[in-house]
């Protein structure tokens, strides 16, 4: 089962404009052939039909961790896909918003993925950049572990490939640091199945990291990671379970060259996390509806209820 927790995986700065197109170019991380989307299923999918699971333990709770991981990842990736659609923060959903004569996505008509407001009210949703819709198709399943875990490095190293390109289209800080971010956390994914297959088939497949061959120190966003040393660390994203995923991320295994140094370690839990951000309202886009008012008083009785 998964545990949720109201959090991002990091915090993330709030956009200098709103950005539509930026937006659009960050939704191949969630809905392209190497995004998000793809890694969470085809990790998940794998993990739920894992041969062995006793016997194989440690590669199956590498697969599962990372799977839970990757959950965040879509979360994240979501989140600034709708702040870029939204805009810098705002908490005025108390505000009107305008008449709806007054046409508030006049704009919308011209950008490239117009769906994302004219279905999808500016937020996320399994699609690439031009609106496909993310598929089965993109999954891989064999029950071979080699197979599975090969196939996973290959997605992870196409995934570093395409989170460079889209970080070059970007110039936002809130897309530019989901991509530093992810960078860093993909590396640490194509490592550690590199480790894996290591240990089952004695080839030095991490010979061939870091791919595409550029250090992540020459992208400015993923240097804060780099320094507090997410790029040695794998989360089990679990209070009791996937321990066991240290003797493939462990045992005196260190950093890739070209990363700072330093032991390869699994941490209990998850990582600290950061805000999410809210989103504002745009009542006159939605109408006919309550009045914004009436329904921020019916969600702070609630809340004072729950309490």
């Amino acid at each position: 089962m998964f545990l949720r927790v109201d959090k991002l995986q990091v915090d993330l700065p709030a956009p200098k404009m709103q950005d539509a197109n930026a937006a659009a170019a960050l939704q191949e991380l969630l809905g392209g052939k190497y995004g998000e989307m793809s890694t969470l299923g085809n990790y998940m999918f794998q993990s739920f039909n894992f041969r062995s699971k006793d016997k194989l333990r440690p590669f199956y709770s590498l697969v599962a961790s990372i799977t839970a991981e990757e959950l965040g990842h879509v979360e994240l990736v979501s989140n600034a896909v709708a702040m870029l659609n939204n805009g810098p923060d705002d908490d005025g959903d108390e505000e009107d918003g305008g008449d709806i004569s007054g046409a508030p996505y006049e704009d919308m008509k011209d950008i490239r993925l117009a769906a994302a407001f004219l279905s999808n009210g500016g937020g996320a949703t399994p699609v690439n950049s031009n609106g496909a819709s993310w598929n089965n198709d993109f999954i891989t399943t064999t029950g071979n572990v080699v197979v599975d875990l090969l196939h996973n490095f290959h997605l992870e190293c196409g995934a570093r490939l395409h989170k460079l390109r889209v970080y070059s289209t970007l110039s936002d800080p809130t897309g530019r640091e989901v991509c530093g971010y992810l960078l860093v956390r993909g590396s640490v994914h194509a490592h550690a199945y590199a480790l894996a297959l290591k240990k089952i088939t004695g080839v030095d497949i991490e010979k061939m990291l870091p791919t595409p061959n550029i250090n992540l120190d020459q992208i400015p966003e993923c240097q804060k990671y780099l320094d507090e040393g997410s790029h040695r660390r794998l989360y089990t994203f679990s209070p009791n379970d996937y321990k066991e995923m240290s003797g493939i991320w462990g045992n005196g295994e260190t950093a890739l060259p070209g990363d700072p140094k330093g032991e390869l370690e699994v941490v209990d839990g998850m990582p600290d996390g950061g805000k999410i951000h809210q989103l504002t309202g745009i009542p006159s886009a939605f109408t006919p509806d309550y009045a914004p008012e009436e329904m921020m008083e019916i969600a702070t009785k609630l809340y004072k209820k729950s309490r």
